[in-house]
């Protein structure tokens, strides 16, 4: 192959001086990837609080942590940076407690709906917070890789994105999820979303249905979509997390092809989650064979280094931009608030006669 697919970036700077992390929240999300990142990062851990005490207290015991007894107590820590693995409703109840000018990081989404996440933007700015969103699959070590390439012009300019997921997704791992009335794009292929703007910008506009399945009574499971960009790119998602009918055919996989070249990416932590199968990056040129690149991670838990990393470097002065800042995080909101918005319309009605 023409090009060294081995030079492609696939990590985050660490910071030089990192500082205490304290983790609010120890939900299922903490235990697969905030901590084994922090672990694996040499990046310090406070401790943990949530509001059962319990839980709390094993995760702290498993991971040589602090357990703390209240908020207060956690908040309290000096030079802290906040972990918020929190559900969206909870954002706005626990950032009003933080001291001014505070440095955090936000478990996505940002908020269940566009008001929120406008609400927690105008918080943040009015406590002066430096604060992000964990919309950390951009951080990816195969996704880092996809940004570099399509930036050193690897694969031309982009014609054709599509996400396809065909699969099994454990829901019951997200009690949380239960009731709530926007799920799949709300909590899943809002990732999609983000990484799509991180690759191509901010779309012009959206088509979407979102849908529930007879196997489940959460509200959506399934999605499609398409979005608008430049007049010759076509950009979609088909999303299905229902497809259980064994492993063969099941699918997760996230395709870019470009003016000179393509990328496909499977995501292979969505296949048997939470334990996954080997995340995986093909790259090839016009007239070249496919490349594997071998990938220095996994999206969980290295993802989750990268953002802690780039918040921590930011606040330190070390890096000139907060990626996924609640200024950026806001603009995916806004997308994913567009595609329920498609979602509600109605169809344009076929003729059933001459």
């Amino acid at each position: 192959m023409s090009i060294d697919v081995g030079a492609l970036r696939q990590s985050w700077p660490q910071p030089g001086n990192p500082r205490p992390i304290v983790i609010i929240g120890a939900g299922g999300i903490v235990t697969d990837a905030h901590l084994p990142a922090y672990r694996l990062a040499n990046l310090p851990v406070a401790g943990v609080f949530d509001l059962d005490a319990g839980r709390a207290r094993a995760v702290a015991e498993k991971w040589d942590t602090r357990a703390f007894a209240s908020l207060d107590e956690a908040i309290a820590t000096p030079d802290a940076v906040y972990d918020l693995a929190l559900p969206p409703a909870a954002h706005l109840d626990v950032l009003p407690k933080l001291p001014d000018g505070a440095t955090v990081l936000l478990q996505k989404p940002m908020g269940r709906d566009l008001a929120e996440a406008t609400a927690i933007l105008n918080l943040c700015r009015a406590k002066s917070l430096k604060a992000a969103v964990n919309f950390q699959l951009r951080f990816s070590p195969m996704l880092l890789a996809v940004a570099d390439a399509l930036q050193r012009g690897w694969l031309g300019r982009p014609i054709d994105v599509e996400v396809h997921l065909s699969l099994v997704t454990p829901w019951q791992l997200f009690p949380f999820l239960v009731g709530m009335p926007r799920v799949e794009i709300a909590v899943h292929s809002i990732h999609y979303l983000d990484t799509l703007r991180a690759l191509l910008g901010n779309p012009t506009g959206v088509h979407a249905r979102t849908l529930g399945h007879p196997s489940t009574t959460l509200a959506q499971t399934r999605t499609s979509a398409l979005f608008d960009f430049a007049p010759d790119q076509r950009v979609t998602f088909s999303i299905n997390h229902n497809h259980d009918f064994g492993r063969r055919f099941q699918d997760a996989s996230f395709r870019i092809e470009g003016t000179e070249g393509a990328a496909m990416v499977k995501l292979g932590l969505l296949l048997n989650y939470p334990e996954g199968e080997p995340d995986e990056l093909w790259i090839t040129r016009r007239d070249d064979d496919w490349t594997q690149v071998p990938l220095q991670g996994r999206w969980f838990p290295h993802a989750f280094i990268g953002t802690m990393s780039n918040l921590q470097r930011y606040a330190a002065g070390e890096d000139d931009r907060l990626v996924t800042s609640v200024e950026d995080a806001w603009h995916t909101m806004a997308l994913a608030e567009a595609a329920f918005e498609s979602a509600a319309l109605p169809a344009t009605p076929v003729r059933s006669s001459p």
